[in-house]
């Protein structure tokens, strides 16, 4: 897998509906309604307009103008910071927030075990 394909923090970016929300009109669906029920975008914006404008990511090495959280803190210390791929390649690594991130979700845990094979 290319390594653009894998995010700072181990995530892999193309099973990611926000990385495929601009290509891929399920996971722009997907996305679209999350954000509808999480009340982060107006009701009446529809899959076109969504698709056409809507925040998507390219991944931590893409365009910070088109990043889905330009200010993920991962994604600033690691990629911005120190100018590292991800976190396996830090002197520090796996550091404590990053390890009491993984504890947030099941996903998030499989990211940090997929940077620990790295090393």
């Amino acid at each position: 897998m290319p390594e653009k394909e894998i995010a700072a923090c181990g995530l892999l970016c193309h099973e990611c509906s926000i990385f495929k929300a601009n290509s891929d009109k399920n996971a722009a669906r997907e996305m679209l309604d999350w954000m509808k029920e999480t009340h982060q975008i107006e009701e009446d914006i529809d899959l076109k307009d969504f698709m056409d404008g809507g925040p998507y990511c390219e991944g931590c090495h893409g365009d910070k103008k088109k990043h889905w959280s330009p200010d993920c803190w991962i994604l600033e210390c690691c990629v911005n910071d120190k100018s590292l791929e991800d976190c396996s390649q830090c002197e520090h690594f796996p550091c404590d927030r990053l390890i009491e991130w993984a504890k947030e979700s099941e996903d998030y845990t499989k990211a940090l075990e997929r940077l620990k094979q790295r090393i």
